[in-house]
């Protein structure tokens, strides 16, 4: 691949031209807003003049209502010898094209499964994808040069190529995308206009919960009505175990010892699944799921603390698997939590108290 063009600079369309052009290809940007195609290039993303003729690849990063539009006007315009859109659903935009008559040879839908809550081009980095799987949904109709194109931006981007039904798709990304968006926004509406007494307790776990809540609502709206069926089949499952862990607390409450011990039951029960899924989250690199021991640590919130931990554990020979930082309310300090190979932590937390680390047992 030698030229592109991405038509759509926002988060996406710009972290994939970033990645493009860092690795040599003469990127075009394209922008129903000519201001962000211009922020996109001052970025170094590419240039927003257009091409002078076909590109190898054109990049449709536009929300998903807009993606079959917009590739039509691409195709009837000649623009590329091959097109391909990121949008977060795959079905409906290749429904609307198989609708519009067009020719989909030289079509592939695709979905690269990272992103920000923030949006906008001044958003975007060119490592965004990096390590992360990248869907594909070629069909039997799909152009071998399509697909080895597709290939070689998923390579460039250092993203992990999947294959996958465009059907099949949209409810995997409903199961682990849109509705636990959903979830996290209605867990977070719950502090809207709650005590700021209780606010403040806030740790953490709601941090965790309601990280994603962050996102644009515009952006969202977007995904949500292109997917809306499998999200709401997913909802619907999840209303049930609600009512039932809301009958179960009830019964906690109940006088009747037989009643609590149903509602211990139910308790258990959706504690248990919730245990039995979340083990099944990919870990590291998208590879099984590992147990790491926690070394946790005192700091300070001034510059340069992390810095000097990560520095005095390579100087322990420890490899830093993961890490979370949580900040004490209403104090300048915070604990962080470094996650390291079993076998490693008593090396850790000894080389950390030596330099004076403080540790929490």
């Amino acid at each position: 691949m030698r030229t592109a063009l991405v038509i759509g600079t926002g988060l996406i369309g710009t972290s994939a031209a970033l990645a493009l052009a860092q690795r040599g290809v003469v990127v075009h940007l394209a922008d129903h807003d000519p201001e962000q195609a211009r922020t996109a290039a001052a970025l170094g993303a590419g240039t927003d003049e257009a091409p002078e003729g076909p590109v190898d690849l054109a990049i449709v990063a536009a929300p998903p209502a807009h993606v079959a539009a917009v590739l039509a006007d691409a195709m009837r315009r000649g623009l590329a010898r091959g097109y391909l859109d990121v949008a977060s659903v795959k079905g409906g935009p290749r429904r609307e094209l198989e609708a519009r008559g067009l020719d989909l040879t030289r079509y592939l839908g695709t979905h690269p499964m990272s992103g920000r809550e923030k949006s906008g081009p001044l958003a975007a980095t060119g490592d965004l994808f990096e390590g992360r799987p990248w869907v594909l949904t070629p069909t039997r109709d799909t152009d071998t040069e399509v697909l080895n194109l597709a290939l070689e931006l998923v390579s460039h981007c250092r993203a992990v190529p999947v294959v996958m039904d465009a059907d099949a798709h949209d409810r995997a990304v409903a199961l682990v995308s849109h509705m636990p968006h959903l979830v996290s926004s209605m867990v977070a509406a719950r502090l809207e206009h709650a005590e700021e007494a209780a606010v403040r307790l806030c740790g953490q776990g709601i941090r965790d919960v309601t990280r994603i809540a962050a996102s644009d609502p515009r952006m969202w709206i977007d995904i949500l009505s292109a997917n809306p069926g499998p999200v709401a089949d997913l909802l619907s499952d999840v209303a049930a175990d609600l009512d039932e862990t809301v009958r179960a607390l009830r019964a906690l409450q109940s006088s009747d010892e037989a009643k609590r011990r149903e509602g211990t039951s139910g308790i258990q029960d959706v504690l248990r699944r919730g245990n039995a899924g979340q083990i099944r989250v990919p870990g590291k690199h998208g590879s099984a799921p590992r147990t790491y021991e926690v070394v946790a640590v005192l700091i300070d919130d001034q510059p340069g603390q992390l810095a000097r931990i990560f520095a005095d554990a390579g100087q322990a020979g420890v490899n830093i698997e993961d890490v979370r930082i949580e900040h004490a309310t209403g104090q300048q300090a915070g604990l962080v939590q470094l996650m390291v190979e079993p076998k490693a932590a008593p090396v850790l937390s000894a080389a950390l108290r030596d330099r004076g680390w403080a540790l929490r047992q």
